[in-house]
């Protein structure tokens, strides 16, 4: 089922990724590596939808959801690297509406790292168009903050669009979709986009078994019943997260319903927290350039020192959103994580590895320590203890393969 190309070295990859279409456990993916500033790996089969009537081709975009945070932490980065913002000035400084009813000291490093206690709307999301950018805007800058702002983290799974991407707009002036497209997807030509026009829309991939967003979660309520004393830390960090339902409020169902992720509405809106689409060469070849020294056919996207600045880490939970997880974050970057465990409701971070990972089973990362970067993305979402099943296997062969 498989096209595309794959070096000899990596030919598990190969092996792993043609046996989880062929047993229908995948619908259509693509994996891509690159290795040195080179694409070692760009393989992709399967079908764009649940008819199977439409093949998966190396130009099918796929919604790769919260992978499009770690594209929002690259254009942040850039705004560091030209001076234009601050990581530890107030957010008001930039965005003075938002500095109201108890967040007028939340700073900046707060929203890129999920420590601004925001990770809802206090009155529920709004009924309203995805592309109705000032109501969701309004809506946050007037609220109050779940948390006091920068007292714990609280993975901002939604509202992460409208807080980066706010901010972002009263620095830069365009929105991060269009200062992606204008300033690195153009020159670097990576076929990445936040935010499609019809012509892209034509090539995409549906996302199929999409369940409601509350319903991604381990099924272990019943911790809720069970003694502290009779817990570890770890685990009371989880109790605590399913008492506080905080992740019902990020991963608000509403607006999923009616195939929300496949529709017009959601397609063309900028949401640079999750509906970024693109091909997992595009990806590799964006965190390759990272990992490869910031630069490419003598352009260069970043300067090594804001890079080096970016993906140390922020903050690393226990995160009250995310069951109590030690979640590691950089500025909008994803961090190393669950390595040494079997565990696919996470995805695999190894040691010096920054990206990000979508609740749809897609992850991207670059690798500055083996100057490598790999991409996986796929339209079928599993349950949770599956999420990341396909995208670890691959993971773990990758480096397997180098080391």
């Amino acid at each position: 089922m498989l096209k595309g190309h794959c070096d000899d070295k990596f030919s598990d990859l190969m092996f792993i990724l043609d046996k989880q279409l062929k047993s229908n456990y995948e619908l259509g993916a693509s994996v891509a590596v690159e290795l040195d500033g080179k694409e070692v790996v760009n393989l992709y089969g399967g079908f764009k939808d649940d008819t199977k009537t439409s093949e998966w081709d190396q130009h099918t975009l796929v919604n790769v959801f919260s992978v499009t945070k770690a594209v929002s932490g690259i254009c942040i980065s850039k705004l560091i690297d030209n001076d234009k913002l601050d990581v530890n000035e107030k957010v008001s400084f930039y965005w003075p509406e938002y500095g109201c009813n108890g967040k007028e000291n939340t700073k900046v490093i707060d929203l890129l790292t999920h420590r601004a206690g925001m990770f809802g709307f206090q009155d529920g999301i709004p009924k309203t168009s995805w592309n109705d950018w000032d109501t969701y805007v309004k809506a946050l800058e007037k609220q109050r903050p779940y948390r006091e702002p920068g007292s714990s983290q609280g993975y901002h799974a939604v509202t992460f669009a409208w807080l980066i991407g706010e901010l972002f707009k009263r620095v830069e002036g365009r929105t991060i979709g269009n200062f992606f497209r204008d300033e690195i997807a153009k020159p670097f030509n990576i076929d990445f986009h936040i935010g499609l026009n019809d012509d892209q829309i034509k090539r995409c991939a549906s996302i199929s078994s999409f369940d409601r967003l509350d319903s991604i979660k381990p099924p272990i309520d019943f911790i809720k019943f069970i003694p502290n004393f009779l817990l570890n830390k770890q685990l009371k960090n989880l109790k605590n997260s399913f008492k506080s339902q905080d992740f019902l409020e990020a991963f608000m169902p509403e607006p999923f319903t009616n195939n929300g992720p496949n529709s017009y509405d959601y397609r063309t809106a900028e949401l640079p927290a999750g509906n970024g689409h693109g091909t997992a060469s595009g990806l590799a070849k964006l965190f390759g350039i990272l990992a490869t020294g910031c630069k490419r056919n003598n352009l260069t996207l970043l300067k090594n020192k804001t890079l080096d600045k970016a993906i140390e880490v922020h903050s690393s939970g226990p995160d009250t959103v995310l069951f109590g997880v030690k979640l590691n974050f950089g500025y909008c970057f994803m961090l190393e994580g669950n390595k040494n465990s079997n565990i696919n409701f996470a995805p695999i971070f190894y040691k010096g590895t920054f990206g990000h990972a979508g609740i749809g089973g897609s992850v991207a990362f670059g690798d500055r320590i083996n100057r490598l970067s790999y991409s996986f993305v796929c339209n079928k979402q599993h349950g949770s203890k599956d999420l990341y099943k396909t995208s670890n296997m691959l993971t773990k062969a990758l480096y397997d393969s180098i080391n």
